[in-house]
Parts: C-alpha cells; structure tokens; sequence
C-alpha cells in the first residue's frame, strides 16, 4: 500500500471516528497531544488501525510515535513486515 493512501486512509478515521480536528494533523504535529487519547481510545485505535490495514499496532509500538509522520511510518513499516 502507498504511504499517501496509508495517510488518507488514517486521516480519514482519525478525524471521522476519534473527532480530531483535521487542521491539526500535520506530518510534524506531536501525535498523543494532537489526539488527546485515553487508554481505552487506543485499544479503540488499534482495532481500527488492524481492520482498515491488517495489521496489529502493541503498545510498544506506540512508545515510539511521536509524530503523526512516525505514526504513519509505523503503519507502513508494519504492512511491510506482514508482505515479508
């Protein structure tokens, strides 16, 4: 999958289904401040990061994004894990 349509696609639900104002969302913008999660949205957001991708984001995973780029990047990463 390309990273524009791994970025439309996480957009699209962050903004739809998490309310996240899509002004904000930016490559750069720091991504647990931007959403305002708590811990039960993030088991919210990892299923639907794996129905809409296929793949399963653990919370290790999430130490590592601070970006909306790295959370983006870590989706990538991970679809191409699960091709290999």
């Amino acid at each position: 999958m390309e990273r524009e349509k791994i970025v439309a696609i996480a957009n699209d639900f962050l903004i739809n289904e998490f309310e996240v104002d899509g002004d904000e969302i930016s490559n750069d913008a720091h991504f647990k401040k931007t959403l305002g999660l708590d811990s039960l949205d993030y088991i919210d957001l990892v299923v639907v990061i794996e129905s809409n991708f296929g793949v399963k984001l653990g919370e290790a995973d999430f130490k590592n994004i601070v970006t909306f780029d790295d959370f983006y990047s870590t989706i990538e990463n991970k679809i191409t894990e699960k091709k290999a």
